[in-house]
């Protein structure tokens, strides 16, 4: 009997009780603003914020409204503005080029490759036409992050890290978000911690974080951040600059909090699930897993493989297939917008020039999610499935 995956691709684990609970005490003394607080109090968001800070190992920590609320006012406080160019990978999610041409600015697309982080060649060619590096972590795939460091350092181009896929991670040891002039995370229901949507941002330029809070919508009261630049940093830019209020709230810090402290034995139950599936489809003809560097500490929500090669029909069909029997596959090389993913070309508020190599890259990259819901052994039947579906389409069109 042909087995089928009964299983939820987008249940996540509930929130857990001492979340809840702080939720339930925010929501019963009604001081859900992050500003609304009794004397002696220190709000939520405060403590989130110092909490998220010392588990980075970075100096300052803003909680905002989203991801993109994130880096939408890291680009800000950085200077970007209209008519702008801001390099960024190609393969990343809408939101990070909208991020971009929401503050103006203009996306300049640097090439993918086969390990799905930004190619190096292709922005050393580019690295003229810009000052500024949005650089996507893109389903937690994390580049070489010295070179592109000292490519971007010697040509004076400052990094704003989109860690939404990386919380946790580390490269080399450093983690996450503490290689460029900031780190933007989120903590939408997908991602690693989740309070349905939200923001971190973290940094340890003290001017820039001091920009960053004011244009979070701190008015003047910025002195209630404990994960803040101390009170000097503001004189300069209080004035200067606007409150475009992407605050986060006391309700979504408290149901992060606990999640934050249960962060690394999170991270190793995503990856032991990942192992399980990249043991089912190792060394299975027309597939090939996507290679993952000695030095990068990844943390894994989801998982990617590459079709190499195959015409798009043949990857319709395995989609189809796998479907049937309960597995959601999304690829990343269909020519229209599909739910969460798109390609480059579609993003027509952005110019983009042809890139070959990411063409390539997309037109065979599956992508599939891995919540914690998952046990080991569903793991392990996913990639039964995925592996006989891959392989009995493989020798059809081989036949062909």
């Amino acid at each position: 009997m042909t087995e089928r995956f009964e299983g939820s691709f987008t249940q996540q684990e509930p929130i857990p009780e001492d979340g809840i609970a702080a939720a339930l005490a925010v929501m019963r003394n009604g001081r859900l603003h992050r500003y609304n607080t009794a004397p002696g109090e220190i709000a939520e968001a405060a403590l989130l914020e110092e909490e998220f800070a010392a588990l980075t190992g970075a100096s300052y920590c803003l909680a905002v409204a989203s991801g993109g609320v994130a880096m939408t006012t890291a680009l800000r406080a950085s200077g970007v503005g209209p008519g702008d160019r801001v390099l960024s990978n190609a393969f990343t999610l809408a939101p990070v080029p909208g991020a971009i041409a929401a503050v103006g600015a203009v996306p300049v697309f640097v090439e993918a490759t086969e390990a799905l982080t930004i190619d190096l060649e292709d922005l050393a060619a580019k690295i003229g036409q810009a000052k500024v590096l949005l650089l996507s972590h893109m389903r937690g795939h994390i580049c070489d992050m010295e070179a592109l460091m000292a490519l971007c350092d010697a040509h004076g181009v400052t990094v704003i890290e989109d860690c939404a896929h990386t919380m946790g991670a580390h490269w080399g040891g450093v983690q996450s978000g503490r290689f460029g002039r900031f780190g933007c995370f989120s903590t939408q229901t997908y991602k690693h911690v989740n309070s349905g949507e939200g923001g971190l941002l973290i940094s340890d330029d003290a001017e820039g974080m001091a920009r960053a809070i004011v244009l979070s919508g701190s008015y003047m009261l910025y002195d209630r951040h404990r994960a803040g630049p101390p009170p000097e940093a503001f004189e300069a830019v209080k004035y200067e600059t606007p409150n475009i209020s992407g605050r986060m709230d006391n309700l979504r810090a408290a149901i992060l909090r606990p999640q934050l402290r249960a962060l690394p034995e999170q991270a190793a139950r995503w990856n032991a699930r990942y192992r399980v599936v990249e043991a089912g489809l190792r060394d299975l003809a027309g597939l090939s897993l996507i290679q993952r560097p000695a030095k990068e500490g990844f943390v894994a929500s989801s998982f990617q493989f590459l079709l190499p090669g195959w015409e798009p029909q043949a990857v319709r069909a395995v989609l189809s297939r796998c479907l049937d029997r309960g597995v959601e596959l999304k690829w990343f090389g269909a020519p229209e917008p599909v739910g969460f993913t798109s390609r480059y070309d579609s993003w027509r508020y952005a110019p983009a020039s042809p890139l070959p190599r990411t063409d390539a890259v997309l037109a065979g990259l599956v992508d599939m999610r891995l919540p914690l819901t998952f046990s080991l052994d569903d793991c392990a039947q996913i990639a039964r499935i995925i592996r006989a579906e891959v392989a009995a389409v493989w020798q059809s069109e081989a036949a062909i």
